[in-house]
């Protein structure tokens, strides 16, 4: 099993949008079964509150279930927990190196994923209120990760395949 955790800065915009659209994507293809997917924020200010309403309204126009979503904040067992720490911004990346430890997780940016793309943030619409260009971005980041974990590990060869389901 694949352990992935998405992070941003408070946990009600940008990581939870992406662990509801990546949960979707691993759901359509079957793969959802071989994944652990969650999300937690730097800080611990909404610890306990549902996605944004911006984020919300995006997830609810594409189809996407937010259900269950509630904010936390990154633990340090997350660490140990994850196979997958992807930061949505420089800013929050910097924080997680600092937490890290000796950590043998991935740590990287959502959009390390995409090729040919220059900026490498995913912009926080909490303060920019631009959600259908997060979702955008988010949407590209996920799907480049799952090619990359479809890639690497779905009938990949090296003893630790995993296979949709119902195949």
């Amino acid at each position: 099993m694949i352990k992935v955790l998405f992070v941003c800065l408070g946990n009600i915009c940008r990581s939870p949008m992406a662990e509801a659209v990546f949960r979707d994507m691993l759901k359509k293809e079957g793969l959802l079964h071989n994944f652990e997917v969650d999300s937690a924020g730097i800080g611990g200010w909404h610890e306990g509150e549902r996605p944004h309403i911006g984020t919300r309204r995006i997830l609810d126009e594409k189809g996407i279930s937010y259900e269950g979503l509630y904010a936390r904040k990154i633990k340090r067992e997350d660490f140990e927990r994850f196979d997958y720490i992807i930061g949505m911004d420089e800013e929050n990346l910097h924080s997680l190196n600092r937490m890290k430890g000796d950590s043998k997780a991935h740590i990287g940016l959502m959009l390390d994923f995409v090729d040919g793309i220059q900026d490498k943030n995913v912009p926080d619409p909490y303060y920019t209120g631009n959600f259908d260009y997060v979702y955008q971005l988010i949407k590209e980041g996920c799907q480049s990760f799952l090619d990359k974990m479809k890639k690497e590990h779905l009938d990949a060869g090296d003893g630790n395949e995993w296979r949709p389901e119902n195949s």
